[in-house]
């Protein structure tokens, strides 16, 4: 999308300064015609006292516009000044200041930069022309009643040349003010549209943290919910088929139901806690989990009928505090979903393995032929969990049964030990 050009509009206040400044300027042109008129300034060549009056008129009721017609304005003071000069008007003081606004407002307030720029030249080289032919035919004009002959070393040459000085000055100060103002309003407009689009952006940004929050926060309650009623469901299943020929075996069942229960309720209080605090954190240490605690999900996956090996291979290593809790997560679903879908007989194997790059849980289970994986919650959110650690996630059927989930995450370099070939089990042999 191409840029749209830079333009400069004046403001009501704007039009209401220039109004101001113009009826200010005239009043400082009538006591300028009046001072100099009584200290006689152009001598006996001096024109009407009334001249001054028209001059100051002319001279300074255009800068009322001079935003809003900024080169019509420049062209007409210019003119006005070269015409009372010429006609030895009783008044140079506000002239001057008025034709140096009317240039400088040419440059910072003309859209068209080129023709701001041409008028400005052309009011400048005609304004030199003039004055050096004026000056200089004076100079020769007092070298021949002092009878002293006009030369490179001549007082009037002299003078002269202090003119062109002054006014080189004078012209330069007014054309580069002119484009200076011009740039930093142009800088400001740059500023101003950074400013707007940063806040729609900061907007944007804090429109897609609540959508973000939204969806961890559903994953959690996904993930706490199902692991825990779908350990009730098989618990609550199985207490059913005993309680009539084992009413002792029944009851240790509802205890554990009791207890899945329990566990339930403590984690939702435990994300209910983190949500709450600022930041997303809380000073419960035990709301946070850790890969060790796999080791208690494997104990309760047991309990609950699926029949669960664990394994520790390589050397733990630090590991962040979020990848622990997405690594535990998918862990806890890959093994609800084991006792949902393996069908009766299954068995599952979890495995953590550190080495010198990574760190990857493993949970692999028996039981039922998958043709075909169907997308579901569980899985979106395991792949959510690898992708927001930077890590892969690979679930894939088994030719003999069950499902494989595995997951990997890098680990920072600096966290890595050197990779041993123990390995430490819990139960079983892991094949």
């Amino acid at each position: 999308m191409p840029a749209v050009p830079f333009t400069r509009t004046p403001s009501v206040r704007d039009r209401r300064s220039d109004l101001v400044l113009a009826a200010i300027m005239f009043v400082g042109a009538i006591l300028s015609a009046a001072l100099s008129t009584i200290s006689e300034i152009y001598g006996d060549a001096t024109a009407e006292p009334w001249t001054a009056i028209v001059y100051a008129a002319v001279i300074t009721a255009p800068l009322a516009f001079r935003r809003r017609f900024p080169a019509p304005v420049a062209v007409i003071v210019c003119v006005a000044y070269f015409a009372a000069v010429s006609l030895k008007v009783p008044e140079i003081y506000v002239g001057n200041i008025a034709m140096f606004v009317a240039l400088y407002t040419v440059g910072a307030w003309m859209n068209n930069r080129r023709a701001a720029t041409i008028v400005r030249i052309a009011i400048i080289v005609g304004m030199f022309a003039w004055l050096l032919l004026t000056m200089y035919r004076t100079a020769l004009e007092e070298a021949d009643k002092a009878e002293i002959a006009a030369g490179l070393l001549s007082p009037y040459v002299a003078y002269m040349l202090l003119q062109v000085l002054l006014n080189a000055l004078y012209f330069g100060g007014a054309f580069y003010f002119g484009d200076r103002s011009w740039n930093a309003a142009q800088s400001r407009e740059v500023l101003e549209q950074r400013t707007v689009e940063l806040e729609r952006e900061r907007e944007v940004t804090a429109a897609q943290a609540v959508a973000l929050d939204r969806v961890r926060i559903a994953r959690e309650l996904h993930d706490v919910v199902a692991h825990h009623v779908s350990v009730m469901g098989v618990q609550a299943g199985a207490a059913r088929l005993v309680i009539d020929q084992d009413p002792d075996k029944a009851r240790g069942i509802l205890a554990g139901i009791e207890g899945s229960a329990r566990d339930a309720i403590h984690e939702l209080r435990q994300l209910l806690e983190t949500l709450r605090a600022p930041g997303g954190e809380t000073t419960d240490a035990s709301s946070t989990v850790s890969l060790d605690d796999i080791a208690d999900l494997v104990a309760a996956s047991a309990e609950a009928g699926l029949p669960t090996d664990y394994a520790v291979i390589g050397d733990p290593v630090p590991v962040p505090s979020v990848v622990a809790v997405n690594l535990y997560r998918i862990a806890q679903e890959s093994l609800t979903n084991a006792r949902r879908h393996a069908g009766v007989g299954a068995r599952a194997d979890v495995r953590v393995r550190y080495d010198d790059e990574a760190v990857e849980v493993e949970v692999v289970n028996t039981g039922r032929t998958v043709a075909a994986l169907r997308p579901g919650l569980g899985q979106l959110g395991m792949r959510e969990r690898a992708a927001a650690s930077g890590g892969t996630l690979d679930i894939a059927p088994r030719t003999t049964g069950g499902l494989r989930v595995r997951v990997r995450v890098p680990l920072p370099a600096a966290t890595t030990a050197p990779l041993t070939p123990t390995a430490a089990a819990t139960s079983g042999d892991p094949s």
